[in-house]
């Protein structure tokens, strides 16, 4: 009997993956209704790949590994870089509306890139236009059966260890086992266990606990990357001024209209996104206020180019056209993830990991811009041609239910969840302590001997706990305690057990980057 690819999660990753694994049947839960609750309909920047003239493969890696601090596998930037180009013209191919000039494509750059090589669709609407494609590619496939509003409570631990599927909860409440030879995680990041963040708030790092409770490694999980310019107006989600807005040549200024990165970086506004966040970061809290001036570089124009941050403004009040945006850093993006090889595969057998929630040391410790949607998209590729092309597993599995022990965790409550988020932005934010550190780690421990061991708990323990351990800053994780950047690179790897040892503990597990 040949079992579908059981994919949780319906990103651009988990989308892609389903289209590509055809003619292999595909079980999709969406998690939330489909094209909804998935960051990549919220990406405006666009994907990056060696399209123009001026570009190539190996320039696209350099920049990748250059932004990434040391921590970038050169093998994983290199199949990334080789593969977007190949995805973009695919996807464009599909239908989806990529800008064009002519015969040429229109092309943004953005931060530490060297090159114009971000395709972009209206300005700032690549995620929304790309997933508006792949949803009816997906609804018209023969082969994906789409389980709409479908989310997994757990994973199903085979008998020998490997991944048997997924125990998934409908829309009405419903527990059902799903079993699967291969099952590929694709649920995106960790953003919602922030106060401040440009995600969804359902982003909580929900496959980083899941895939570690059957075992699986998780990857240098304190490498969060906070974006410089989200609108710093008080909502939440916060709405993203997106990167290409600099690389038209918009400014961050003071209160006093003073162009503050100009003495911080040989890049100024373009600097990698570490730089950039901090620098905001402490304009705000120095209380000299960080702002995007958009007005010469996109003036009038704005509302025809970038639609999205145009209507995100009016409606907190401010005309970028005339005002210049007030900004802040928010969590946006997370590095680390559920550790895998280029092609997605994780320590357990039948398990796969693509996109946001994997960490494959691509992007190290700093994601150069516009790259994630080019991980998805690559990723997704990978993962279904091994599949596509491996013998079927067609192992022991058709014993009963009761069998096995999937482990569904509890929810953590409202209340619970407001106060993890505040916390880790206070705590676990763009500059952190190795006493704010501990203190956050405690308080996890306290919610979950409380509320138990929910998902965005041991989540945000390992974000913690790789926190603690790294006493360095780099990239996108900066100890005000240990500002100094150590002279080897190394990764974090933990497991669950990790979590209730020591931190030095958790440092015998880094791995010098190879």
């Amino acid at each position: 009997m040949t079992r579908p690819v059981l994919i949780i999660g319906a990103g651009i990753a988990g989308l892609w993956a389903a289209l590509k694994l055809a003619p292999r049947q595909v079980i999709l839960l969406t998690g939330s209704p489909l094209g909804e609750g998935a960051a990549s309909g919220w990406a405006q920047g666009g994907v990056s790949a060696a399209l123009a003239d001026d570009d190539t493969p190996a320039l696209h890696a350099h920049d990748t590994i250059a932004a990434g601090a040391g921590l970038v596998d050169a093998e994983a930037a290199q199949a990334l870089a080789a593969g977007a180009a190949k995805q973009v013209r695919e996807l464009a191919a599909l239908g989806a509306p990529f800008e064009r000039e002519g015969d040429a494509w229109s092309l943004s750059r953005e931060a530490a890139h060297s090159r114009h090589r971000v395709a972009r669709v209206t300005g700032d609407g690549a995620g929304a236009a790309i997933m508006q494609t792949l949803i009816a590619a997906v609804r018209a496939a023969g082969h994906v059966e789409i389980r709409d509003g479908w989310a997994a409570a757990g994973l199903i631990p085979g008998e020998d260890g490997d991944c048997a599927g997924a125990i998934a909860r409908s829309p009405t409440g419903e527990t059902v086992e799903i079993q699967a030879d291969e099952t590929i995680l694709a649920m995106g990041g960790a953003g919602g266990l922030f106060a401040l963040t440009t995600t969804p708030a359902g982003a909580q790092g929900q496959a980083m606990a899941m895939a570690a409770r059957l075992g699986a490694e998780i990857q240098d999980p304190e490498f969060i990357q906070f974006h410089p310019t989200a609108l710093n107006a008080g909502l939440d989600p916060a709405p993203l001024c997106t990167e290409a807005l600099r690389g038209e040549g918009a400014i961050l200024i003071d209160r006093s209209g003073h162009r503050f990165m100009k003495a911080i970086h040989d890049d100024a506004e373009l600097a990698p996104r570490d730089v950039v966040a901090r620098a905001v970061h402490r304009q705000n809290l120095a209380g000299k206020q960080a702002l995007l001036d958009c007005r010469t570089a996109i003036g009038e124009a704005f509302p025809s180019r970038f639609p999205a941050v145009f209507a995100a403004c009016m409606s907190a009040g401010v005309d970028p056209r005339t005002q210049p945006i007030p900004v802040a850093p928010t969590a946006h993006y997370h590095m680390g993830g559920v550790a895998t090889n280029i092609d997605g595969r994780t320590s357990i057998a039948g398990l796969w990991a693509i996109g946001e929630c994997a960490s494959s040391g691509l992007h190290g410790a700093n994601r150069l811009a516009s790259n994630s949607l080019a991980e998805g998209l690559v990723s997704a590729a990978r993962v279904a041609d091994v599949l596509k092309k491996a013998p079927l597993r067609l192992a022991a599995r058709d014993t009963a239910p009761s069998a096995r022990r999937g482990v569904i965790p509890p929810a953590l409550p409202p209340l619970a969840l407001t106060r993890l988020r505040q916390a880790m932005s206070r705590h676990c934010g763009v500059e952190r302590t190795g006493a704010g550190l501990t203190e956050l780690a405690g308080l996890i421990d306290d919610m979950i001997a409380r509320h138990g061991e929910a998902d965005a708990l041991i989540a945000a323990r390992f974000i913690t706990a790789g926190a603690l351990a790294r006493n360095e800053s780099r990239g996108g994780h900066f100890r005000s305690d240990f500002p100094q950047t150590n002279a080897l690179a190394r990764h974090t790897r933990l497991s669950l057990a990790d979590l209730a040892g020591t931190t030095a503990d958790a440092l015998a597990h880094t791995m010098p980057a190879e």
